[in-house]
């Protein structure tokens, strides 16, 4: 089984991995006076516009996700490094989930929306699956065991968001859905065995950030986005890496990946709820902190957003890939400051080339496939009738 530390939270930011809910431009309309007589121009089909927050949000989480991905191999030894991977990990996919649940608010089972369900997510997730069994395979001479059922490195985030993803109308039924989720979540930490299959341990302990931002509103953003809140982060951060460095030594990454439970950790079973809402406070805080600093307007990297889904899908065969060569272990200077700088510039700049539209274009196939052919056509007014 393939349970390494650094098959957890890949990701992004994943974030979420598919593109925004586009917000629509004003529709425009034709200038100067009409005859009463003549009729009316057709209203012009609305602009779809995407918004640059939350890709560059998106960009920057994936960045941190290949980058965290890229020191496990080399962070051993080095206190620093593991106590700013601590901190990262503590975030980056809580960032990447909730923002995932945020532009998950309108699904429902809705035809056009369950096939899109299927074909960004459990389609990419079977083939992706199959591709990183297949690689292990034969780059790593492993004589791993090819299933669906046991999610490989970081293809869990696409079983998880499809999981979520389908029991979106449940939780906005509720009245106190968060409370619930994090019921679930706490229940789980104190369960052992219940993460064998579909990583079912990690999908439901990361539940409670894809409810919170079921409920999340533009105001909330807003919020985070208000200059208050970018100057108490930089408090919040220092405490946090200063803890973490204290940390380093004593505490179980085990706790950040959130695949097992206390028992499974060596600890008492009551540990695991106590970890478990610790965990989901200082991702909360460390969340509200980022997304504080995420810039607003568009950047180089805006449109690198798009592409994050490839980003992801694609950087763990890098990373998975120099460990099969062993370079990390033939390199042992990559351990030091020089070589750390290094990892994470490597990282970073590999993650950007794959979130390009040249890459996403390439992989349409595989992470956006057509598949009509599979579908029933529905007329828009019946499917409209249906939400």
């Amino acid at each position: 089984m393939f349970k390494a530390p650094s098959e957890i939270a890949r990701a992004p930011i994943p974030p979420e991995t598919r593109e925004p809910e586009p917000r629509h431009q004003q529709v425009l309309t034709t200038a100067g006076a009409a005859s009463p007589h003549a009729p009316a121009a057709p209203a012009l089909a609305p602009v779809k516009r995407r918004d640059a927050y939350f890709d560059n949000a998106k960009y920057l989480a994936i960045v941190l996700v290949a980058v965290a991905h890229a020191w496990e191999p080399v962070m051993d030894g080095s206190r620093v490094t593991r106590a700013l991977y601590m901190v990262v990990y503590t975030f980056h996919m809580p960032a990447f989930i909730l923002v995932s649940g945020y532009f998950s608010r309108s699904f429902d089972m809705s035809p056009a929306k369950v096939k899109r369900l299927v074909t960004g997510v459990a389609v990419p997730y079977v083939l992706f699956e199959t591709a990183y069994s297949l690689f292990r395979r034969y780059a790593g001479s492993d004589d791993v065991e090819i299933t669906l059922l046991d999610p490989l490195f970081l293809t869990w985030f696409l079983i998880a968001l499809f999981v979520w993803r389908l029991t979106t109308p449940l939780w906005r039924s509720l009245r106190h859905p968060l409370p619930v989720a994090l019921t679930i979540a706490v229940l789980a930490s104190l369960t052992p065995g219940i993460g064998d299959d579909l990583d079912l341990q990690r999908v439901l302990q990361l539940l409670p950030f894809f409810v919170l931002g079921l409920m999340l509103k533009p105001e909330h953003f807003e919020l985070v986005r208000r200059r208050e809140v970018r100057l108490l982060s930089l408090p919040l951060f220092t405490g946090a890496l200063l803890f973490a460095y204290w940390a380093a030594p004593r505490m179980r990454l085990g706790w950040f990946y959130r695949s097992s439970s206390a028992q499974e950790l060596g600890a008492p079973w009551w540990s695991g709820a106590v970890m478990c809402l610790a965990m989901f406070g200082c991702a909360l805080l460390l969340t509200a902190g980022f997304l504080a600093w995420v810039p607003r307007r568009h950047l180089w990297f805006t449109v690198l957003g798009a592409g994050t889904i490839c980003g992801y899908l694609l950087h763990g065969f890098l990373v998975k890939g120099a460990g099969y060569l062993g370079l990390f272990d033939r390199y042992a200077w990559l351990s030091g400051p020089a070589g750390l700088v290094l990892v994470s510039l490597v990282a970073a700049g590999a993650v950007t080339a794959l979130c390009t539209p040249p890459v996403r274009r390439a992989l349409r196939f595989a992470t956006e496939p057509d598949m009509n052919w599979a579908f029933r056509r529905v007329p828009a007014g019946r499917d409209r009738a249906t939400r």
